[in-house]
């Protein structure tokens, strides 16, 4: 969005038209309210970015319909000008006319029309130049479908627009719906707007209340031919350019058909549209003094964002004033986004301006009418009618709040090795909020205006500030900056557009008939995804991704999984697709193949495994009275806990998820499952699928913190699956992770190149029969600090304490182990027939209990046997070793012991 500079915000409000309570749709659902279907609309107003047009920033939706709309706004409107100005030259006017074509131009490009212009909605900055604003009026409202009020202004409507009366364009009883306005409804509006000008500077103010009389008259011609001659002999203006001003205004009211009569309603409008008078010769020497707007490039794009950069020779320029408003360059959205934070209430700034009135309930009961005729009650409340007033929002508070920021934070420096909040003089207030829950940062305006400019500097730097966007999304990543901070966490990159332009997204396909099945109770709940434009946008991207990858299927879930992607970047499909691209082959890969059974169960076999390694209670528990992860974990992993949670919490939980690899997941839902653990150890089978077909309240905050614990404590090669996605090509992995604690997790294992030493394919039937988790050697020798070629591998700092049980006979333990490892020969706990003689978690296991625990053997069955005991006996996180001491022999860092003497 543009920057905020010398405008203001500003807002107005309206009612959307009611629908009837006991009304369905066609598929048998509730109809959606008028107000959510503004709403989504609205969405592509905001990308709409031009300097003669007004930028839309916000929508909220209240009781009874209401919506409030944000916009910049100016204080200064044409109709002001008109008051203050004498006499207006007709230079000036061409001016004028010039820019609010160059603006209904830019809206015509994107299919839409004013159909509101009125002086009051011509706004005029600081330097004069023209604003037009409520120029997406007409669009939000389906050309006035859903709003129980005309669009536009009788005084200013072209006559077929008047002609065709105030019917609603869906209205079902009007017959044939009249089409919607044209472009060419706007230039009849803007030429009553230029006689207004011009009649003002020429006439006397009685001969105005005749202006209409002479539109009507066929004598108009004339009229406005000495309106304009009189302007131009006042201000001694060449004969060419009252010339050129007749014949502007002449093209927008004059230029009709042959078929013109006094009847209004057989107007066949020729008039030009305002790209043609544009390039019409009147504005040859007008145009010359304006530069042709460029679109700002996007940052996923294949033009290059900084081509037309130039510096000033002076580098000094550069510098800012100490009374510099820094906040003006920042963009709209920032600006009302932190006036928010700072207290910011929409409907109070109505209420205090008399715009929105409240009364007693019993001052809203409608008219009563007896049988005599005699009425009683309230008639029609008329604070229900448009009152096209906009207030403007005080930015004091805000200021205010963040008047303690100095001038540096609005320009850190992305090479200084110092912490980014250090550039406020706060800093020590800062550097303590950091330290406090999320939801509460989230809602602290100078810690955001922090974040978000930090996060807009790297983004804007991206991809060659990769790893910095990944260190400080570690922190916490600004809600509104969240979506384009994703799309570089998910490594997005290239000229997104061109590749989603490129899927056919309009033929049909077989999966069509489910997606429109699963789209209407996707997210319900959320009033921008339930919309029209929201399910339309969801068909779209879930089509797309289907057509684009047809190895794979549509599985019900995906349009779950599209959704946090969508709401991110409701106004560009092209990003939310590729992220939603990117996303599930890193965590779901081949989950939503044809047959995905084998996918599935080792998933879920893998998890069993997660909780019996974290928490062998709740899983000796759970697996007693037979309540297996497949009875509620296949919703939870393949929609990645979006069916599961409401969007507010699936923001926060893969701001960390996408920080770590394709195993944190499973680390997730343990995480869950300890948030239950009283519950589910106090009941049996019936109350725990009683307790899930209706999840509990679960604190998110806490499920992350605790996730990042147990991803810490797992060995990265106990979440091995063989059918994981294969390995990235070398130099691609990127730099994640959760700092240094966690720095020996920063890759996924999956991604590491194989060895002798990494784990081998484990059948699926293999694979269940074991309780506990494999671990590779190669962890292992990472794990136990064990010496290659005199170098320690890592520092002690960044891995989880780690114990070597080896199970072998004292006589296969003397002639060779692991340097630190401890002898509990298998025999002396299990007969030869696998019973169990004596507990082997007493005695020296004990001291040790809490560290990870790898069970070595020379066969993996007795290994799983001991670590399956240790399991059920509830001791924590216990491993194997995949491929057993055999695997250690050929590494030569298996230890002798010295012979005594």
């Amino acid at each position: 969005m543009k920057p905020l500079r010398d405008a203001q915000l500003g807002a107005f409000t309206f009612f959307a038209s009611a629908l009837p309570h006991d009304v369905c749709g066609s598929n048998g659902l509730p109809l959606t309210p008028n107000s959510i279907k503004i709403l989504g609309r609205f969405q592509l107003l905001k990308t709409i970015s031009h300097p003669r047009l007004c930028q839309y920033v916000d929508i909220s939706r209240g009781k009874h319909e209401r919506l409030v709309v944000v916009t910049e706004h100016y204080e200064s409107s044409l109709n002001d000008f008109q008051k203050q100005v004498q006499t207006v030259s007709p230079e000036r006017v061409l001016q004028i006319a010039y820019e609010a074509l160059e603006g209904l131009e830019f809206m015509n490009k994107h299919g839409m029309v004013h159909r509101a212009l009125n002086a009051q909605n011509v706004l005029m900055d600081g330097k004069g130049k023209v604003k037009l604003a409520k120029f997406g009026l007409y669009y939000m409202t389906d050309h006035g479908a859903d709003v129980d009020f005309p669009i536009g202004y009788p005084s200013y409507l072209a006559p077929e627009v008047i002609a065709q009366g105030s019917v609603h364009p869906s209205d079902p009883s009007q017959g044939e719906n009249p089409l919607p306005s044209g472009p060419k409804t706007d230039v009849w509006s803007l030429g009553v707007l230029l006689f207004e000008l011009c009649a003002v500077s020429s006439l006397k103010p009685p001969c105005l209340d005749l202006m209409n009389d002479y539109l009507i008259e066929l004598s108009v011609r004339s009229c406005i031919d000495d309106i304009v001659t009189v302007l131009a002999e006042e201000h001694g203006c060449l004969d060419a350019i009252r010339v050129s001003l007749k014949s502007i205004i002449s093209h927008c009211l004059l230029h009709w058909s042959a078929k013109t009569t006094l009847r209004f309603d057989s107007v066949l409008p020729s008039r030009p549209t305002p790209a043609e008078l544009l390039v019409d010769p009147v504005f040859e020497g007008v145009s010359c003094l304006y530069a042709p707007f460029q679109q700002p490039v996007g940052l996923f794009s294949s033009s290059l964002r900084c081509a037309h950069l130039e510096l000033p020779e002076d580098i000094s320029q550069l510098c800012k004033d100490d009374d510099e408003e820094y906040l003006g360059e920042r963009a709209i959205d920032e600006v009302y986004h932190l006036w928010c934070l700072a207290g910011g209430d929409l409907e109070k700034e109505l209420t205090n301006k008399e715009i929105i009135q409240s009364k007693p309930p019993v001052c809203t009961l409608p008219n009563f009418l007896l049988e005599d005729g005699e009425s009683f009650g309230q008639g029609r409340d008329r604070s229900f009618l448009l009152d096209d007033t906009t207030v403007t929002l005080s930015l004091c508070q805000l200021k205010n709040r963040l008047k303690d920021v100095a001038g540096e934070a609005y320009y850190p420096l992305l090479e200084d090795e110092q912490s980014s909040l250090s550039q406020s003089n706060s800093s020590n207030e800062l550097s303590c909020t950091v330290t406090l829950p999320l939801i509460i940062r989230e809602r602290d305006t100078e810690y955001q205006l922090i974040r978000i400019i930090l996060f807009d500097r790297l983004l804007k730097a991206y991809p060659y500030k990769k790893n910095l966007v990944w260190k400080e999304a570690r922190v916490d990543i600004p809600p509104l900056i969240r979506g384009l901070a994703w799309a570089a966490l998910l490594g997005v990159e290239g000229d997104i557009q061109a590749k989603y332009d490129s899927i056919d997204k309009d033929t049909p396909i077989p999966t069509d008939r489910q997606i429109e099945v699963d789209i209407p109770r996707c997210h319900q709940y959320d009033e921008l995804l339930s919309s029209p434009q929201g399910h339309r946008k969801f068909r779209r991207v879930l089509k797309a991704w289907v057509v684009s990858h047809p190895d794979l299927v549509y599985w019900q879930g995906l349009d779950s999984l599209c959704a946090p992607f969508l709401w991110l970047n409701f106004n560009n499909e092209p990003l939310a697709y590729a992220c939603m691209s990117a996303f599930i082959p890193k965590y779901l890969y081949n989950f939503f193949l044809k047959d995905n059974s084998h996918v599935i169960q080792e998933y879920l076999t893998v998890f069993s495994q997660m909780i019996a390694f974290h928490d062998p209670e709740l899983s000796n528990h759970l697996n007693e009275i037979g309540f297996i992860p497949d009875l509620y974990a296949i919703p939870w992993f393949l929609t990645m806990f979006t069916h599961v949670f409401p969007l507010h919490k699936i923001f926060h939980l893969w701001d960390t998820l996408l920080l770590g690899n394709s195993s944190f997941p499973f680390c997730i839902g343990v995480a869950i499952l300890q948030q239950l653990r009283d519950r589910l150890l106090a009941n049996g089978f019936n109350e725990c699928i009683l307790l899930f077909s209706d999840l509990p309240e679960i604190d998110i905050e806490r499920c992350v913190r605790e996730s990042i614990n147990l991803f810490c404590w797992t060995p990265k090669s106990a979440t091995y699956r063989q059918h994981a996605q294969p390995p990235k090509a070398q130099g691609d992995s990127s730099t994640n992770g959760f700092g240094k604690a966690a720095n020996y997790y920063s890759s996924d294992y999956q991604d590491m190149p194989k060895t002798d030493l990494s784990r081998e394919p484990l059948a699926l039937s293999d694979l269940k029969a074991e309780v506990s988790p494999r671990i590779s050697a190669e962890d292992l020798i990472d794990l136990c600090e064990l010496s290659v070629g005199g170098q320690t591998k890592r520092s002690k700092a960044s891995k989880p304490k780690i114990l070597a049980v080896d199970i072998r006979s004292i006589e296969d333990f003397g002639r060779g182990h692991i340097s630190g490892s401890i002898s509990i020969p298998y025999s002396t706990a299990f007969s030869p027939d696998g019973e169990l003689v004596q507990c082997p978690a007493t005695g020296t296991l004990q001291s040790f209990r809490g560290r990870v625990i790898v069970v070595i053997s020379h066969a993996m069955k007795s290994a799983a046997m001991f670590a399956t005991h240790l399991v059920k006996v509830n001791y924590p996180r216990v491993t194997t070793l995949d491929g057993g001491i055999n695997k250690m022999k050929p590494t030569g860092l298996l230890t002798v012991p010295s012979p005594q003497i």
